[in-house]
């Protein structure tokens, strides 16, 4: 049963979260008070499966417990619960280290499906690494449907190309994954498919409801959508990752997108995917029409 670390100042907080956790039954619930005392319980037992924090704390706040676990504890994956007034502490604790983040007032909608996402990733399957790492580069190109089903074993084989070549450490390697996979979705849902964040949210309660017909199966179904693809371009060697993702639909305007640390920036609305990228990568660009989204991720400093 995985173990995650909930690490908040607040006694009604943890309490909070940690019921979100423990109702689900299936992970190991364990509770600090601020960021000092999180890594202590670290260093007198096995580090947890995953740490979910809170900001803004005394002795040792999130930023700092980020920066920690990334030099100590690459492997565990940490997502931060942001509050109104944030923005720029979150952007720069994403920039460290972080691997997520959940708006606070969101944590009873999101805080499970991003802990579980986390999850899955942090296992991803390694079963090639010893013959991946003998690769010098390589380089592939794929065409897929609007299908969400294909984009996470994508991201499961450009994850296993980015260890074995050792471009960067396991939590960089989580967040080189997470950051396409954002890259993979926008490119879905709001280029070829045309949904907006409101009908994302409204097609998602009829999911949770369990009705069949939704707006992501009809648009799935029907011209123009139906006909669009998604265009996959990878390249990986001793230096440097680069990814390219086109999509067929009408596109936006790139200018209109938040800056990083801007106030709003967070709010899923205004991008929180493309604040993800932009942390998680060295270079993100769009071309103008805003339908192709290059991302760069050059290698890490040992």
């Amino acid at each position: 049963m995985p173990r995650i670390l909930v690490v908040d100042d607040s006694a009604v907080d943890r309490r909070f979260v940690g019921g979100l956790l423990a109702r689900e039954g299936r992970y190991q619930v364990e509770f600090a008070e601020d960021g000092s005392q999180a890594l202590a319980q670290m260093r007198q037992s096995a580090p947890p499966d995953l740490i979910v924090t809170d900001l803004q704390m005394p002795n040792r706040n999130g930023l700092e417990l980020v920066a920690a676990v990334r030099m100590h504890h690459a492997e565990v994956p940490v997502i931060l619960m942001t509050g109104h007034g944030s923005e720029a502490l979150a952007v720069e604790a994403l920039q460290r280290g972080a691997t997520g983040y959940v708006p606070k007032p969101q944590l009873g909608e999101r805080l499970v499906e991003a802990v579980d996402e986390a999850l899955a990733m942090s296992r991803a399957d390694r079963t090639y690494d010893r013959l991946i790492s003998c690769l010098a580069r390589c380089s592939f190109a794929f065409e897929i449907d609007s299908d969400p089903s294909l984009i996470d074993p994508l991201v499961d084989l450009v994850q296993q190309m980015v260890a074995g070549m050792k471009l960067t450490d396991a939590t960089g390697r989580f967040r080189v994954g997470a950051a396409l996979k954002e890259a993979l979705l926008n490119a879905v849902y709001r280029g070829n498919l045309e949904i907006s964040f409101q009908e994302m949210q409204a097609a998602r309660v009829s999911l949770l409801e369990g009705k069949e017909e939704n707006l992501f199966l009809r648009r799935r179904s029907e011209p123009p959508y139906s006909d669009r693809k998604i265009f996959v371009d990878v390249t990986i060697d001793a230096h440097e990752a680069h990814f390219v993702v086109r999509d067929q639909g009408p596109g936006f305007n790139p200018a209109s997108l938040p800056t990083a640390g801007q106030p709003g920036s967070l709010d899923p609305q205004t991008g929180r995917g493309l604040i993800l990228m932009r942390a998680f990568m060295d270079e993100i660009s769009f071309n103008d029409r805003g339908n192709v989204v290059t991302l760069i991720k050059r290698r890490e400093a040992a």
